[in-house]
């Protein structure tokens, strides 16, 4: 079996998804951050939702809704990340997987409320970096570094 050393170089078009999935990686990350600054709205969230919660009750429960969405939120940034990475490399199974996140991400601003022009902004990123991802060139360079592996 013959392999090719021959390096391939990744296409505009690429290379542009593969920032727009960075920057919509940061923007889950900025989010993160956000949400930490929120502690005294998710705490006036809880207190008008009629529950029966002393404060000390309230304030551990923001703390680890708080806690566990951050958490989350890393968790995705990391995948979010190394999928952009496999994209540039040439993964057509990262490029599949993304899209999947992306469209979760579209249905998720069309069936939760609340989301803000932030939100919207995220999801317009990823939206177009997924449609440069399967542009011709993107294509074309996907198919070439299947052929040399």
């Amino acid at each position: 079996m013959v392999t090719s050393s021959k390096k391939l170089t990744p296409p505009v078009t690429v290379v542009a998804a593969f920032f727009g999935f960075l920057v919509s990686t940061v923007s889950v990350l900025v989010s993160a951050g956000l949400l930490l600054g929120a502690r005294e709205e998710l705490a006036n969230a809880l207190r008008t939702s009629d529950t029966q919660m002393t404060e000390e009750q309230l304030d551990q429960a923001v703390t680890v809704a708080q806690a566990f969405a951050v958490g989350v939120a890393v968790l995705v940034a990391f995948f979010y990340l190394w999928l952009a990475f496999k994209l540039k490399a040439g993964r057509n199974w990262a490029r599949v997987v993304l899209t999947v996140v992306t469209l979760l991400q579209v249905a998720s601003l069309f069936t939760t409320q609340g989301n803000s022009l932030w939100s919207y902004g995220s999801c317009a990123i990823a939206v177009v970096a997924l449609v440069l991802s399967y542009l011709p060139a993107s294509n074309e360079y996907i198919a070439a570094v299947k052929h040399t592996r």
